[in-house]
């Protein structure tokens, strides 16, 4: 199949690839940061820590207090790697985790993506009706899409990112891919 964004018929798609790092500010991130860039390549943005306070999903497990940041890889990436990355970054959190009285407790929550020229997606575990199954459990999560000079979230979008607090972030992670990628 042809592909414009690559000008061939048999290479998937170029995507640049990012990961959410949701953490207690007490946290040591270089580990965390150490880690993904062992496993998907040098890190060419590191975003600041932002307060993560639109849900207390993670509040059980992980505390109360947590902040996100955004870290993008140099790549080259392409949009297949999206579940085996998912997986990849579910053992990191593994690796990262503490033994709480018996439990594993994650103390990172590395949330997986990518965006292109047109679009931001993310991996998930969870099953709904806007996600697209993959494969080994693994569902594409198309948060928003690039109109009018911004990413414009869909309904379903997170929080956090539907209000703006990372648009700046998100925006430079999208000018480095477009400074790599186009031609």
């Amino acid at each position: 199949m042809y592909n414009p964004a690559n000008g061939d018929m048999n290479t998937p798609p170029r995507i640049k690839l990012f990961v959410a790092i949701l953490a207690q500010p007490q946290i040591d991130r270089s580990h965390a940061l150490q880690l993904l860039s062992e496993v998907f390549g040098s890190i060419d943005y590191v975003g600041p820590e932002r307060k993560f306070d639109v849900t207390s999903y993670y509040e059980e497990e992980m505390g109360q207090g947590l902040l996100r940041s955004f870290v993008s890889f140099t790549g080259p990436h392409h949009a297949e790697i999206l579940p085996d990355a998912k997986q990849a970054c579910i053992e990191l959190e593994r690796g990262c985790a503490i033994d709480d009285s018996g439990t594993q407790k994650r103390t990172v929550n590395l949330d997986i993506g990518y965006l292109d020229h047109h679009k931001i997606v993310f991996a998930s575990t969870k099953e709904a009706g806007h996600k697209i199954y993959l494969h080994d459990g693994i569902y594409a999560d198309l948060m928003a899409r690039y109109s009018q000079k911004t990413f414009q979230p869909l309904p379903w979008c997170f929080p956090d990112i539907a209000d703006g607090r990372y648009h700046e972030e998100l925006l430079a992670i999208r000018s480095i891919f477009k400074s790599a990628y186009t031609s």
